[in-house]
């Protein structure tokens, strides 16, 4: 399924990946700061945003391939927040060719057994769900997501989007063929572009867990830990991550 998203700006290319709970509109100030020096393409993944869902097995990371070959892009640096960061995993250990650098931040990976916290927020989620209850569950994940650092604005954001993934994703999981995404556990050690992964300190210890083993793991791998953040960084302090992008992108996964 071809995704639906932003192109803007010219240059080397980066593609950013949003969260679960978000989609594309996350990324406004990366790709106002970005796209002066880049080619800043903003998706909308499956199930998010504008990109509805369809019966049956899908691969998200077919779908990213899928559009950067409609954009005519060849390599692209891919930067994913949570579950964006699980799709770029995915996406640049199957098709190492295609990924010249990746940024992390505060990913989501199947490979590690989910923490206590983890669990409970998983189950947390589903109660609500279970009993309709979509407002509370929307608001379970603000607070569990967002940090101090986030103003009253992002929060409304987070909101906003949040409701919209459910609002998709909900009645398909009622269809007599729910969409059923591929499960897939990267290979690590196939990941050949230079990696930066982003740890936040008032993060669910279940990804803090993650970005350590990560960066054990993927072979061109740095983490940075930043004490102010929680779940979604880039949302937090938006200037700050553009410009940790920015660094990365110039000095440690340069484009041809």
């Amino acid at each position: 399924m071809l995704m639906s998203y932003d192109a803007l700006g010219s240059g080397p290319p980066i593609l950013l990946l949003h969260s679960g709970a978000c989609d594309r509109r996350m990324w406004r100030p990366q790709v106002e700061s970005l796209m002066g020096a880049h080619r800043v393409i903003a998706a909308d993944l499956c199930g998010f945003g504008e990109t509805h869902m369809l019966p049956g097995e899908f691969s998200y990371a077919d779908d990213v391939i899928e559009l950067l070959d409609t954009l005519g892009i060849v390599e692209t640096v891919l930067v994913g927040s949570s579950f964006g960061g699980r799709v770029a995993l995915e996406t640049s250990s199957s098709y190492p060719d295609r990924v010249s650098g990746l940024v992390l931040l505060c990913p989501a990976y199947r490979g590690l057994d989910p923490t206590a916290a983890a669990e409970d927020f998983e189950e947390q989620e589903d109660a609500l769900l279970e009993a309709g209850d979509v407002d509370a569950a929307v608001e379970l994940n603000v607070a569990t997501w967002l940090g101090p650092e986030a103003d009253d604005a992002t929060r409304d954001l987070v909101r906003e989007m949040q409701r919209r993934a459910f609002d998709i994703q909900l009645p398909a999981d009622a269809w007599p063929e729910p969409p059923e995404p591929q499960r897939v556990t990267p290979d690590l050690t196939a990941i050949t572009a230079p990696t930066l992964i982003v740890s936040g300190d008032l993060d669910v210890d279940h990804f803090r867990a993650i970005a350590a083993h990560l960066a054990a793991e993927i072979p061109q791998a740095q983490l940075m830990s930043l004490g102010w953040a929680a779940h979604l960084p880039s949302l937090e302090r938006p200037s700050e991550v553009s410009s940790l992008i920015a660094r990365f992108v110039t000095e440690l996964a340069p484009l041809s």
